[in-house]
């Protein structure tokens, strides 16, 4: 281990140690200042290569009950937030991943959104658009799985597709039905703009779209391939043509700067997580989840004083019961 990643194992393990302590609000505080570093926010000046695929250190094997213990500290604060979004019942979040194949996606959703209650949230996953897809708009299929409010939705794979395997693959865009004089050489600027509109107006209707591109290196991806194929419980995972699309991988990173470059805002942010180390993009999914949650200034309804007289008489009743 080099002297710059011991110093950042050390850093990352004292601050792992700290959170235990913490108040509520500290812990949203630490939470925002580490989920801020991989944040685009406005996406003008993006370049995919000033973020890195892998975490700033190693803690090891011995180090791996320690960021399990982090993780769980971050699901737990999350549960509790979603439970005042779920009550309060007026903003609603909007989760999208984003990623190559094997980056995490699944993991990340089932491990960081585990102490959720399964009535505040919902997961939507994409695949090819079928022949109902087909003949509506690119954005269709996506808008009839956006969360309700007082709910956390989350999109694995979205109406992103449209502007990534369609534009590596643009045979894909032809058999889509569209009239050919729609389909011009501004046709990917046309739906980003698409996209930011569409943001913008769920944002103005009470629903946070955050996005989350998880940055797993073509070398990480290739040992979870082998990985998928050794172990017999893990070979439904895997397909050749999951393996062809490793040939197109410089058009992909093209195509994903591209879309974050003109879909990141300030208020719809991506955040680019190094997915080499799974738990460790676990920790910053969780924190910018957190960070998201809490700037909705959530907070638990408060009843009339008529209400409060209500509940005081029937605990009154209840606990005369014989």
């Amino acid at each position: 281990m080099s002297k710059s990643n011991h110093k950042n194992s050390n850093a990352f393990e004292k601050n792992a140690r700290e959170l235990s302590t913490l108040s509520k609000k500290e812990l949203v505080k630490k939470a925002k200042n580490f989920s801020k570093q991989y944040c685009v926010g406005d996406g003008k000046n993006f370049k995919l290569k000033d973020y890195e695929t892998k975490a700033s250190f190693n803690l090891g094997e011995e180090g791996k009950p320690l960021v399990r213990e982090t993780l769980q500290i971050g699901v737990d604060a999350l549960a509790a937030m979603q439970d005042v979004l779920y009550a309060q019942d007026k903003w609603s979040l909007l989760i999208i991943f984003q990623a190559m194949d094997a980056a995490g996606k699944d993991g990340a959703i089932k491990h960081v959104m585990s102490g959720v209650n399964p009535q505040g949230c919902q997961v939507s996953s994409f695949k090819a658009p079928s022949s109902e897809d087909l003949d509506h708009d690119f954005l269709w299929r996506c808008q009839k799985h956006l969360p309700e409010r007082g709910r956390i939705g989350i999109f694995n794979r979205s109406y992103y597709e449209e502007v990534l395997v369609v534009r590596v693959h643009e045979q894909i865009l032809k058999n889509q039905k569209l009239p050919e004089k729609l389909i011009t050489k501004d046709i990917w600027e046309d739906r980003f703009q698409d996209i930011r509109n569409f943001e913008k107006y769920l944002n103005r209707n009470g629903t946070i779209v955050i996005k989350f591109f998880l940055n797993v290196s073509k070398d990480e991806q290739k040992e979870r391939f082998i990985e998928r194929v050794d172990d017999p419980d893990k070979n439904w995972k895997f397909s050749a043509t999951d393996a062809k699309e490793r040939g197109y991988w410089k058009d992909y990173m093209h195509a994903y700067e591209e879309l974050i470059k003109n879909t990141s805002t300030e208020k719809s942010p991506w955040y680019v997580i190094p997915a080499d180390n799974k738990s460790y993009a676990r920790i910053a999914i969780a924190s910018a989840i957190i960070n998201a949650l809490d700037e909705m200034d959530l907070e638990y309804p408060t009843v009339s004083d008529e209400k409060i007289v209500e509940l005081q008489a029937v605990k009154k009743a209840l606990l005369e019961e014989k």
